[in-house]
């Protein structure tokens, strides 16, 4: 039998909230489902603001309005990373401004935030990759001193926590996905987190496309009307219900997932003990989601050579990122900030075994056999 990389999953009630959003007759987004998950994720989350979007990728978009990114203004944020990270900036006039990964744990590199600051500089971008937490404590403490914005690309990261805070909810903004590659999935779907109350106002009306519309709903205003920039960045409600199932049983699904990461973790320690492979980076300080496995081989030749091996048995392993440093658009929006050595040489190295809900112990099991008897 195949094992694919990823397989969406129903957990609970999805298709029972979506059949009582449809019998309510509200689909076109901020009905209750949608409102039970702004509650859901603002009381877990310790949140003050929470707003569903239409995918992460819009996420990081109404942060870059709401940090007031203008043409030429900086942004800092690693290169390994996806290009919505970038893009959302970029859409605004913003500047990337690449700075290299810690070899550790593939996130930012916070030693050399500081060095990358200019004049222009307006915020800072952590990616917690693989739901590993960016040393948030430097990184707050860097763009307090230098009065810049924090934005958390927490895609990857729901429920994970840094000194027991959650994720995407220590910077002014956090961005979060519900892609179906997530552990909790809506299909497409994100969320903004805004831990900055002095931004609530203005971010529902970004989303609104710019209109006070939330205010009307809320009887605050008699009417509403166009008062800002803004698009439509509201899911449908058949999202928001889907979501909301999801989201009732997120803790089982983080449990899951981080049993199978540590059966791999398991049944691949003696490759690592022989030098033949690195794994995930753990740190037991701060927890982690179980969002992803992956292996670290010793060429990007031996990974490519590795992701045919197992297509052959029909297991279905990717690589990650391509650098966007590197990328045709990187080189034409962005720009670098020191050597990105770390970042070169790790990323044509990193692969990623798939891991999904309803995997289960034989499905790693053979994986690991297959990637063990590789390297013999």
């Amino acid at each position: 039998m195949k094992i694919p990389f990823n397989k969406p999953f129903i957990v609970g009630k999805e298709l029972d909230y979506i059949s009582r959003a449809v019998d309510g007759g509200h689909l076109s987004g901020d009905g209750q489902y949608t409102k039970k998950c702004h509650q859901w994720l603002e009381q877990r989350l310790r949140s003050p603001k929470a707003l569903l979007t239409h995918s992460c990728t819009a996420a990081l978009e109404m942060a870059a309005i709401l940090s007031d990114i203008k043409p030429g203004d900086e942004v800092i944020m690693p290169s390994f990373t996806f290009v919505s990270t970038a893009n959302a900036f970029v859409l605004r006039g913003g500047v990337p401004v690449f700075i290299d990964i810690r070899r550790d744990n593939l996130n930012l590199d916070e030693r050399l935030i500081e060095a990358a600051i200019t004049p222009k500089t307006k915020a800072i971008v952590a990616v917690h990759y693989a739901g590993v937490p960016c040393e948030m404590d430097s990184i707050m403490a860097t763009a307090g001193n230098n009065d810049l914005y924090v934005i958390e690309d927490a895609a990857q990261a729901l429920l994970s926590t840094y000194n027991g805070r959650h994720l995407g909810a220590i910077g002014h903004f956090g961005c979060l996905s519900f892609h179906e590659t997530k552990n909790v999935i809506s299909g497409e779907g994100g969320a903004l987190l805004i831990n900055d109350p002095a931004h609530s106002e203005r971010a529902e009306i970004i989303r609104e496309k710019g209109t006070n519309r939330s205010k009307y709903f809320r009887g605050q205003v008699d009417k509403y009307t166009w008062v800002d920039i803004g698009s439509s960045y509201l899911p449908s409600e058949l999202v928001g219900a889907f979501l909301y199932a999801q989201l009732e049983q997120a803790d089982q699904i983080v449990e899951t997932r981080c049993r199978l990461f540590q059966r791999y973790l398991t049944l691949l320690r003696t490759l690592e003990d022989a030098g033949k492979i690195r794994l995930p980076y753990i740190n037991s300080v701060h927890g982690c989601n179980g969002h992803m496995f992956y292996i670290i081989t010793g060429s990007e030749g031996e990974r490519m050579a590795l992701i045919d091996n197992l297509k052959k048995l029909e297991i279905h392993a990717v690589f990650h990122y391509i650098p966007l440093h590197s990328s045709p658009g990187g080189m034409k929006y962005g720009r670098t900030r020191g050597s990105m050595c770390v970042t070169e040489e790790l990323s044509g190295r990193v692969l990623r075994l798939p891991l999904y809900f309803e995997m289960q112990d034989d499905d790693v099991d053979r994986v690991s056999d297959a990637i063990i008897a590789f390297y013999s």
